[in-house]
């Protein structure tokens, strides 16, 4: 009814107009997906997920990167690969291992004072507060040595790694006390805790698992090694962790397989792990009050030290009732809490059924001592009947659980039947499936394991990509795979090959709560978020040398490098700090020099420190690795490395000379550019300051950068004069073609300043002209249109009102057509260019001269 009453109020014009674009419109889709073989469940899919230039995703995903040893980011619905996060493994684009300060993190990561060069990272997890993700930093445990590493999300850089001093691999982090207190990281397979030699026959006596509890400084934003300690735990293999919220907060959880304790000798004709591993009916589900085994930890009589670090021994633990287990169905693969923490939802591999644990029943049985036995340690065992809520029947092979936004409604992983099952566990009910390909580990539901999960999208962590893909060799990419699970039925909307790693396990959060720097601040070692103490200004850059020791104090800014030559010994130590001098976003430099091994990366306001040993006699160039200006490749110099026992023979310099005449004429061009440049950027600067710009941070930012290139030029301009007044033209021209590039970068800066201000500034534009806008950059005008000035085409600012919308529509059609026109002729003549045939559609044209009507309303804007 009120789609009716919108219509007869609606001009017949706009009626007839808006049935024709969408008759059109179908009949283009209709094309497309016949051609490509597509059905409206696929294009549904295509428009889910689809986010259009420029347009933000709701959410950001974090992913373990597996056996590279790194994060990777992504955003949500889109599935657009955002970032690599350099953690466990070097990574040269970033610089991370190549230069000192980034050196220095991975050094917390060494194993027994041995370099790790690579990580097999698995289970990420945010800082939280009440439960809830608060995104301020993001931790990542590696399982295969067991290293937990903190990554700066103001930044997105790892800022530091410890490496565990009593457990030898691990799989049970990185998992986070709500309030961040602790981040847990529990051992995967039993080992002697003080790293000596045992024989396996001493398995039992001299084996042991453990959980160790890393304190975390929340306004440092590191982990206090001194203040962090660690349970021991049975000889089982721990497994996956959780910890309590809510009604279970102070309480964290571990699965456990292997209470066998059987340890193979398939070389010696024993039956392999996987036959003595599974032999029992139930394995362990560990209990323990994390509260109060850090609390027991304070005091001496409680820990045993192992290895410089404090360790809780079982029976301290089992005294002080902090210890417990649980029967659980056999090798299960994760244990999760509830958003409300009353809830523990566990997944046997080996079992067909999801057992969920009431954890107030728990706390009863503690409470009153109830107890089913003990194990071997002497760990009270609580009845698994009394403790359970129920089960329910999924399917082959569950794993992990996510939970949803919808009260008792959470999703688990079947891996041997590749599906994702929604349930409910309150009410143990089965509500939907769907099948994945293929073999799912993990999942994730948006924020699904905080106490606020947000549903809307289910991602499903598939190990096996089989034929979704091209073929890329025998090794393939990773399946993750986007479904939609907002409405009755779950949805699966898109697949997303990860080709680096076999990543585990992601979390995800809403982008809204991340607030990343977009700049340092000058001088900023990234990775201490500190001042450096090296950092380096305009004019301080210098070389120093102290025996066979150079530093160099170097600055990087568009399109330089200072200083731009540097002369050292054979046999010298050489340290570069470089600072970059840059202060708007996006304009990053690299720095590598010729055969040393090195790379840095410099965002605006970094500095770091490359160092290496000039063993080699000869010429190494450096260079910006990043595509930072027009003028990037020149943004270079040279490393000459000379022998000291040797002499060189003097060399004179040759070169073309100008005449007199020559070098006259070409300082006076330069200077004449100089000024018409320097009028272009009054202009400009008039124009921002009286519209305010200073009112629109983005706006702000630019032109303080703008500003920042202007005000080197008076230092180098009275070189230029002093140069031109004692009659050294050839210097002058080289100084004033410094002032220009100054000038040229403060003038495309201070031009997108002016750019974006207009668009802060303009009228809304109607979805026609929005239409219009993306067709003209589709197409390509602005290739030789600029709004506002003229570029290799007329300016666009007027077009209409000189000739007209229906000979704009027409030349913009077929522009042959009006080629022997005299206006045309003339344009051609002027700009030595014929407007090519863009091959528009109808409605395309129609929809750019609105755009171009929206330019005419906000002229004086341009």
């Amino acid at each position: 009814m009120r789609v009716k009453n919108l219509l007869k109020a609606l001009p017949i014009g706009i009626i007839l107009s808006s049935f024709c674009f969408a008759a059109y419109a179908s009949s283009e889709l209709d094309a497309i997906m016949k051609a490509r073989g597509l059905s409206e469940k696929d294009i549904l899919a295509a428009a889910k997920t689809y986010q259009p230039s420029g347009r933000k995703d709701e959410y950001l995903v974090f992913s373990s990167g597996g056996q590279s040893g790194q994060v990777i980011v992504y955003g949500v619905p889109s599935m657009r690969i955002y970032k690599y996060i350099a953690v466990f493994t070097p990574e040269p684009w970033q610089g991370y291992g190549y230069d000192e300060e980034s050196k220095k993190v991975l050094e917390g990561g060494k194993i027994n004072g041995r370099a790790m060069t690579w990580g097999d990272s698995h289970h990420p997890a945010f800082t939280e507060q009440n439960g809830e993700y608060t995104g301020d930093y993001l931790f990542i445990n590696d399982k295969a040595n067991p290293r937990l590493a903190v990554i700066d999300l103001k930044t997105f850089e790892t800022v530091q790694i410890v490496s565990n001093p009593v457990i030898k691999s691990e799989h049970g982090g990185a998992f986070v006390t709500p309030n961040s207190e602790y981040v847990l990281e529990a051992s995967q397979y039993a080992a002697p805790l003080d790293r000596n030699y045992h024989p396996l026959e001493a398995f039992e006596n001299a084996y042991r698992g453990a959980v160790t509890l890393w304190k975390f400084d929340l306004d440092k934003g590191r982990i206090n090694e001194a203040e962090s300690l660690t349970l021991e735990l049975p000889p089982y293999n721990q497994d996956l962790s959780d910890a309590g919220k809510g009604v279970s907060d102070g309480w964290a959880f571990i699965n456990s397989f292997n209470t066998e304790m059987y340890t193979g000798g398939i070389e010696a004709g024993l039956p392999p792990n996987e036959a003595g591993m599974s032999r029992n009916d139930h394995d362990y589900l560990h209990v323990f009050n994390w509260k109060k085994i850090a609390e027991l930890g304070k005091d001496p009589k409680n820990v045993k030290v192992i290895n410089g670090h404090r360790v809780v021994p079982i029976e301290v633990a089992v005294a002080n009732d902090a210890l417990f287990l649980i029967p659980e169905p056999k090798s299960p693969h994760g244990v999760d809490v509830s958003p409300d923490g009353k809830y523990l939802v566990i997944g046997g591999k080996l079992d067909t059924h999801a057992s969920v644990y009431d954890f107030e029943k728990i706390k009863k049985l503690i409470d009153a001592k109830d107890y089913a036995g003990k194990d071997p340690f002497g760990i009270p065992i609580l009845d698994m009947k009394k403790s359970l809520h129920g089960q329910v029947e999924l399917g082959l092979g569950p794993l992990h659980t996510a939970f949803d936004s919808k009260d008792g409604v959470l999703y688990t992983s079947l891996y041997v039947d590749s599906q994702v099952v929604r349930w409910d566990y309150k009410k143990l009910k089965v509500l939907d499936r769907i099948n994945v390909h293929y073999n799912i580990g993990h999942l994730d539901s948006m924020e699904g394991k905080s106490t606020k999960p947000k549903g809307d999208w289910l991602l499903a962590l598939d190990k096996l990509s089989i034929d979704r893909f091209n073929p890329v060799g025998p090794l393939h990419p990773q399946n993750h795979q986007l479904i939609d699970i907002s409405g009755p039925k779950m949805e699966l909307t898109y697949d997303l090959p990860i080709p680096l790693g076999e990543p585990h396990d992601v979390v995800s959060i809403a982008a809204d709560k991340l607030t990343p720097k977009v700049t340092f601040d000058i001088g900023t070692d990234s990775r201490t978020e500190k001042p450096s103490p090296y950092a380096t200004l305009a004019g301080q850059e210098r070389v120093e040398r102290d025996g066979n020791n150079v530093t160099v104090y170097a600055t990087m800014v568009r399109s330089h490098i200072n200083p731009e030559r540097i002369t050292v010994n054979k046999g010298d130590h050489v340290k570069i700090h470089l600072s970059s001098l840059e202060r708007a976003q996006d304009e990053t430099h690299g720095f590598a020099v010729d055969s040393m091994n090195v790379h840095a990366s410099l965002e605006p306001g970094k500095t770091v420190t490359v160092e290496f040993d000039a063993t080699e006699e000869g010429v190494f160039p450096y260079y910006c690795t990043e595509f930072c200006s027009a003028l990037h490749l020149e943004m270079m110099g040279y490393l000459m490395v000379k022998d000291p026992n040797k002499q060189y023979a003097a060399v004179d310099a040759k070169g073309t000379k100008l005449t007199p005449e020559q070098l006259q004429a070409q300082y006076k061009k330069i200077v004449d550019t100089n000024k018409a440049t320097d009028a272009v950027i009054q202009t400009v600067v008039k124009y921002l300051k009286e519209k305010g710009y200073d009112k629109y941070p983005a706006v702000n930012s630019m032109v303080t950068d703008a500003l920042d290139q202007y005000g080197k030029i008076p230092e180098v301009k009275s070189k230029a004069d002093a140069a031109a007044a004692k009659g050294d033209l050839d210097q002058a021209v080289l100084w004033e073609n410094q002032v220009w590039q100054y000038m040229v970068k403060t003038a495309d800066v201070g031009l997108r300043a002016k750019a974006r201000l207009a668009r802060e500034l303009a009228t809304p534009m109607s979805e026609a002209a929005g239409r219009g806008e993306k067709a003209y950059l589709r197409g390509g005008c602005n290739g030789c249109h600029v709004i506002g000035q003229v570029s290799s085409g007329p300016d666009l600012t007027g077009s209409l009102k000189r000739k007209g919308e229906q000979w704009v529509y027409e030349f913009t059609m077929d522009p042959e057509s009006k080629f022997n026109e005299p206006y045309t002729k003339g344009m051609i003549h002027y700009f030595n260019l014929r407007m090519p045939n863009q091959h528009m559609t109808s409605e395309e044209t129609k929809d750019i001269v609105e755009y171009m009507k929206w330019i005419d309303n906000n002229a004086d804007l341009f």
